[in-house]
């Protein structure tokens, strides 16, 4: 049976489980330390444990549950990573250089059963959900990548915009972001944290009592019901009209800007009477609502898709811009890596089969 990554412990957690085996709490500290300050790959790497404490460890716990199958490194500094997991399972992991500083996007489940029709990542279904553990490691992984080029350079953002929804995967998902916010581990602050969703009604009324500062994107891409169910299914269970509303419920509560992820589908949701109906959608919401225009990295398996023209992308912008919708074109990373997320996997997997 396969042993739990300590890695899915709060400090909390962790704590607990030591006074519970009769240690004592410092303990806790100093093993939080090992992983998170100085990030051993093995248990007998920690120093100042006896060796019965290490015993213990390694009986209960294993570290890293991922092993690292494909890097590829893009001329722009993008690194994406294929991970194998302990069930030989693949996920991947993506490191963008901003000039606010590195940010990584995570991946939170094994497969995705969305079934967003334009995405790679759905070409999978689900076979299960990542624990907090293995979510935390992919963070992990790309700092000890960073640590060995020398650099002194650290993870300072992460978006959990990677495999999967991450609202399917609600409470793993809030482990692992209690775990990067730790102030006496990888200490991303909150705020520097976006968790994006589909739009799972009931997880973003959720969310937005939690109280933890974090980020909330929602991947929008249509301006209306009919153009949305066409290309997410969620859309049926969870129409425009209704995340709306959960959308007002999360502002009034919070007072925290939304972002709107858009990606731009040729002909199919990126004309202007489309800008014109999104920023009537978003109309009430200026204050706090931030729309992400997203260039389309095509995928072969889903061919009924082209990217919009560049001077599409432009006129819708300024549509938004003239209606007063704070909006911008994003930036593309690793376009010669695989680009879209689930792609690398999903080559992979056929190399395989």
């Amino acid at each position: 049976m396969t042993k739990q990554s300590i890695y899915s412990l709060t400090q909390e957690e962790l704590i607990a489980w030591f006074e519970e085996h009769g240690e004592k709490k410092f303990r806790a500290t100093q093993v939080w330390d090992w992983l998170y300050q100085k990030r051993v790959r093995e248990f007998n790497e920690m120093s100042n444990l006896s060796k019965a404490t290490i015993e213990l460890l390694d009986q209960s716990f294993e570290i890293s549950p991922l092993k690292e199958a494909v890097v590829q490194e893009s001329q722009d500094g993008t690194v994406k990573y294929l991970f194998e997991l302990s069930d030989k399972n693949m996920i991947e992991t993506v490191l963008m250089r901003h000039d606010y500083g590195l940010s990584v996007c995570v991946t939170t489940q094994v497969g995705c059963n969305i079934g967003c029709t334009f995405c790679a990542s759905g070409l999978l279904k689900k076979n299960r959900d990542l624990t907090a553990g293995e979510i935390v490691a992919q963070i992990i992984q790309v700092q000890r990548y960073l640590d060995e080029q020398g650099k002194n350079e650290r993870v300072s953002h992460v978006v959990v915009m990677g495999i999967g929804e991450p609202f399917d995967n609600y409470d793993n998902v809030l482990n692992f972001l209690y775990i990067i916010n730790d102030a006496k581990g990888l200490a991303i602050g909150a705020r520097h944290i976006t968790v994006s969703t589909s739009g799972l009604i009931p997880k973003i009324r959720e969310f937005a009592d939690n109280g933890l500062q974090v980020n909330l994107a929602i991947s929008l891409h249509a301006s209306n019901n009919d153009v949305r169910t066409s290309i997410m299914r969620i859309n049926r269970s969870n129409p425009i009209e209704k995340l709306m509303d959960a959308v007002d419920d999360y502002l009034a509560k919070t007072n925290r800007r939304i972002t709107f992820e858009y990606i731009m589908l040729a002909n199919v949701n990126d004309r202007p009477e489309h800008a014109k109906e999104l920023a009537a959608l978003l109309a009430n919401k200026k204050k706090l609502a931030y729309v992400n225009l997203i260039p389309y990295n095509p995928v072969s398996e889903h061919d009924q898709y082209q990217r919009s023209a560049k001077e599409d992308v432009l006129a819708f912008y300024d549509i938004l811009k003239k209606q007063g919708i704070n909006c911008v074109i994003r930036r593309e990373h690793g376009t010669d890596i695989d680009a879209a997320c689930g792609q690398l996997r999903s080559k992979q997997i056929k190399k395989q089969g």
